[in-house]
Parts: C-alpha cells; sequence; structure tokens
C-alpha cells in the first residue's frame, strides 16, 4: 500500500478506542456483504468512517490500483487530466489513480456520506497530488449528473443501488468520460453488477480495454463460473488489530471492467485463473481475444514464454505485454 497513505490511516486510527471501532467494523461488515441496496448512508459518523478506513481503504486502494495497472498497460502514454471518483467515500480510488498516474490533475470525489467526505479531505492533505481535489456531497442515483472528464472510477459502489440506480450512474459516466473504471467486489453477485455496466457501457460505445481482451459478450456460461481477481493486501499492526486478523496481508478479491473510447490495446489474452506451475509446464487459464476461454500448457521448450509464464499471476496478460509470443 501507498506509504503515505498506510501513516494516514495509522495516524487515524490512533487514540480511538478499539471496541467502538470493531463495533462499527462489525456493522459495515455486514452492510458491505447484505444483497439490499441501503437506503441511508452507511458511513455515518466519524467512528465509522475510522472503522471503514481501517477496514476497506487498503484493499479498496489496492484493488482499484491494480484494475488501473491493467487498463494502464493497454493505453501506454496515455494520463488522465482530470478525474471524478463517483461514491469515493474516502478516496481509496483517487490515491490509486494518483499511484497508477503520479502528477496532479482535477480531482473530484463525490459521496452522499458527509463524514466519509469529511475524513477523506483530511487524509489527502498527506498527498501533494491530491491536496487540491473537490470533496462534494452528491446523491449517487438517477439524478446524478457529472461534468466532462477524462476518467471515471467506481468502486464498491454498484452493490448499494437499486437496479435503476446502477442503470442511471453507468449511463451518467459513459456520458461524461473517456474512460470508465468500475471494480466490484469479487463474488458472484458483484460480478453480475459488473457485466451489466460492462453491457452499458458496450453499448454506449465504449470499447473494453480490461480485463476482456475482446468487447464481445462474456464467454462465461451464466451461472457456472463468475471472472474475478485477487490483490494482495498488506495489514499494519492497526490493521490486523481492527479486522482480527494474525497475517501480515489478506487477499482482496474483485472484479472489474475498464471501458474506454481511447485507442486502447487490449491484451491478447488474460491469465483467469492461478496458473499452475508444474515439474517443466506452467498451466494458464486464459480468457482469450477469440471471445473463449481455454488452457494453455507452457512448457520448457517454450524457451523465454515459458519464464514469463512461471512468473505470471492470476489477473495478468498473456502473453505479457513487450515480451515474446
Amino acid at each position: 500500500m501507498n506509504d503515505p497513505l498506510r501513516t494516514a490511516l495509522a495516524e487515524l486510527l490512533d487514540g480511538l478506542p478499539p471496541t467502538e471501532v470493531a463495533a462499527a467494523v462489525d456493522r459495515l461488515i455486514a452492510n458491505y456483504r447484505g444483497a439490499t441496496p441501503t437506503h441511508a448512508p452507511i458511513l455515518r459518523d466519524r467512528a465509522d468512517v475510522a472503522a471503514y478506513a481501517a477496514y476497506r481503504m487498503p484493499a479498496t486502494f489496492e484493488a482499484v490500483r491494480s484494475a488501473l495497472e491493467a487498463f494502464a498497460d493497454t493505453v501506454p502514454g496515455w494520463t488522465p487530466g482530470s478525474h471524478v471518483d463517483v461514491g469515493g467515500g474516502t478516496g481509496a480510488a483517487t490515491w490509486a489513480v494518483t499511484t497508477t498516474w503520479p502528477g496532479e490533475r482535477g480531482v473530484t470525489v463525490l459521496d452522499w456520506a458527509e463524514p466519509a467526505l469529511a475524513l477523506g479531505r483530511e487524509i489527502a492533505a498527506a498527498h501533494p497530488s491530491l491536496r487540491g481535489a473537490r470533496w462534494q456531497r452528491a446523491r449517487i442515483g438517477a439524478d446524478l449528473t457529472l461534468d466532462a472528464t477524462d476518467l471515471v472510477t467506481v468502486s464498491y459502489v454498484l452493490n448499494e443501488l437499486s437496479g435503476a440506480d446502477r442503470a442511471a450512474l453507468v449511463d451518467a459516466a459513459a456520458g461524461a468520460a473517456q474512460t470508465v473504471v468500475i471494480v466490484e467486489a469479487g463474488t458472484p453477485a458483484g460480478y453480475d453488477r459488473v457485466i451489466e455496466a460492462r453491457d452499458r457501457l458496450v453499448r454506449a460505445g465504449f470499447r473494453i480495454a480490461a480485463p476482456c481482451p475482446h468487447s464481445a459478450a462474456c464467454p462465461i456460461v451464466p451461472g457456472t463460473d463468475w471472472c474475478h481477481f485477487s490483490a494482495r493486501v498488506g495489514r499494519s499492526s492497526l490493521h490486523r488489530q481492527v479486522k482480527g486478523g494474525s497475517l501480515a496481508y489478506e487477499d482482496e478479491k474483485f472484479s472489474y471492467v475498464a471501458a474506454t473510447r481511447l485507442p486502447a490495446e487490449p491484451a491478447p489474452a488474460r491469465v483467469v485463473r492461478r496458473p499452475q506451475i508444474r515439474k517443466g509446464q506452467v498451466l494458464l487459464d486464459l480468457c482469450e481475444a477469440e471471445e473463449q476461454l481455454r488452457r494453455t500448457t507452457v512448457t520448457k521448450r517454450h524457451g523465454d514464454l515459458y519464464k514469463a509464464a512461471r512468473d505470471a499471476d492470476w489477473g495478468d496478460a498473456w502473453p505479457p505485454y513487450g515480451s515474446v509470443s
């Protein structure tokens, strides 16, 4: 995780009663895992926001950063000049965007929870490129309007909305942005929401840049599987205390789509499961540009490609950008 962000989160938790934070974490877990859209802000006060920042912000940052890096590989040399983070809460996605594309840009974070915006503004003061960001209260739903921007991110928001509000949000993003990146939980329901958004973006004229190597229908038969990936999240000691874990890391499962009007070059294929490394060979499960899922075996006789396969990870482009094919 970004070091200034880690430091800011540690300072945020310093002095807060552990029992109060733990109780807020328990309630937030129940809300974020629920299937029913909420009709009031999940983050109600500073204790809730502190709990959210400890419980969710590091994982959201890593998931969004992974999605953005996959997209960035498809548009080498491009940097967004402006960014709107819809439902951005405490701003994890803004940190991920700035990590992916360093430098200052116009940044607007929209959320309807004022405590989250206030704390996000406070945390962002630790990052020179985010000190000028605008933090605005907005109802995320059918009445949302967005100004023209290079990039819109929507992370872990669709699960909080009704079907009509989800559609309105995706349409608003499509009408305002060159590129839209949507991240949801890596569950079957999260994947379904991403596919729903993906289909709307394609109908709006966007091209899918990542993770899919094509803009056609997903080759996964509905109900049989779901497309998701994993991001490794390092835990601080305070983070472990709040989440009740003992490991120094956790794996955040997420689903995402990055769609764009830019001349992107999607990967020829994407690794959609953890590679299986065996003696003298690597088994890769791929989603391919030919609109199909296929397992391929890479052996030592493939030379440099075999070395690349041994280094390949779940979610990587295949073959890696710039490698031999």
